[in-house]
């Protein structure tokens, strides 16, 4: 349920209302908009109803949230879309985001020669595995902690936040030690325990999309991290797996769309794992830019050809700047469409 304060409502009527929400044994997650304050309460929907909200002092109205995940529903914000601040960098809203880097972390020069690229050429956060799911048993892994302190001197170096994955819980410490914000990968979307693991961290969450998930489970996937407290969470649609093989997967701009009016949360696209070719990245990108995406995530690598994984979809510089400078010029025009639109 959601509870839509009046413009003028004062401090000690919205805090009236949290108290009652809350007395049912029920969550209560304020939202301070520009106008209007609303406050979702989470909890037994009977128990709930029972307060009967409905005039009391404050209150405007009260709206039931129909979706079953309640925190990530567009009707939690009134309209308004989330924003995040990542270490001086917004993504959301108006903010477009251009995370890049290489699939993985290989080498000390590999990653600082990509990183210090990648800024140069518009990125405005730095992407790069330390821990890297592989299908294949004897494909390479990562450098694990290396990976992490190399990530770290990169980030010094540039100034760019760094994202990189969370595969296990029992590498949360040391990833928290690097990381501006924790990817969890289309693998683990729906690994429960890692996403209230990393939700509780209180960074900001990149949830990718599983290969055979539905656009509600994904949601549901992110509802599990803002249910803990965490109010930071990027969605990422990397692609779904369906009956063609001529790309890796089928980017789902559909799914884009869908959930960028569906919930309140950034939505980016990665192009790279979407299409699993780097002749694709940048058509997809324009496309995805267009279909309202708030950022994407691209592989680049010095030297494409010899990357130790996903080489295929991996692109080099002077082409990742060639991307960069179309999805903005897209971006503006994108963006002020769906202002208008909405």
């Amino acid at each position: 349920m959601m509870v839509v304060m009046k413009p003028d409502a004062t401090e000690d009527e919205i805090r009236a209302v949290v108290a009652r929400i809350e007395s049912t044994g029920a969550r209560a997650r304020p939202a301070r908009g520009e106008e209007v304050t609303v406050i979702g309460a989470i909890g037994d929907r009977e128990h709930i109803a029972r307060l009967e909200l409905d005039g009391s002092p404050g209150v405007d109205r009260v709206v039931p949230i129909l979706k079953p995940y309640k925190l990530a529903s567009a009707q939690i914000r009134h309209g308004e879309r989330s924003v995040l601040e990542i270490s001086g960098r917004k993504v959301g809203g108006d903010h477009f985001a251009l995370i890049a880097g290489p699939c993985t972390v290989e080498s000390r020069d590999q990653l600082l020669t990509a990183a210090h690229s990648v800024n140069a050429g518009g990125a405005t956060m730095l992407r790069g595995g330390a821990y890297k799911p592989r299908t294949s048993p004897y494909a390479f892994h990562g450098l694990g902690i290396e990976g992490l302190w190399l990530l770290a001197e990169a980030k010094a170096q540039t100034g760019l936040p760094v994202v990189t994955e969370l595969m296990d819980v029992r590498d949360l410490d040391p990833v928290l030690e690097v990381a501006d914000v924790l990817q969890i990968g289309a693998r683990n979307m729906q690994n429960f325990a890692l996403l209230r693991a990393a939700g509780r961290s209180g960074k900001p969450i990149l949830l990718k999309r599983g290969g055979g998930a539905t656009l509600e489970e994904w949601l549901l996937a992110a509802e599990y991290v803002l249910a803990d407290g965490n109010e930071n969470v990027i969605l990422c649609e990397r692609g779904i797996r369906t009956f063609e093989r001529a790309s890796r997967h089928t980017l789902d701009l559909n799914g884009v769309a869908l959930a960028r009016e569906r919930t309140h949360l950034p939505v980016i696209v990665d192009p790279s794992h979407a299409t699993g070719k780097r002749s694709l990245i940048l058509p997809v990108s324009l496309a995805a830019v267009a279909a309202g995406a708030a950022g994407l995530i691209i592989e680049v690598h010095p030297d494409p050809d010899q990357a130790l994984s996903d080489a295929a979809q991996t692109v080099d510089f002077a082409h990742f700047t060639a991307i960069a400078a179309a999805v903005r010029t897209v971006a503006a025009v994108a963006g002020g469409y769906y202002s208008q639109a909405l």
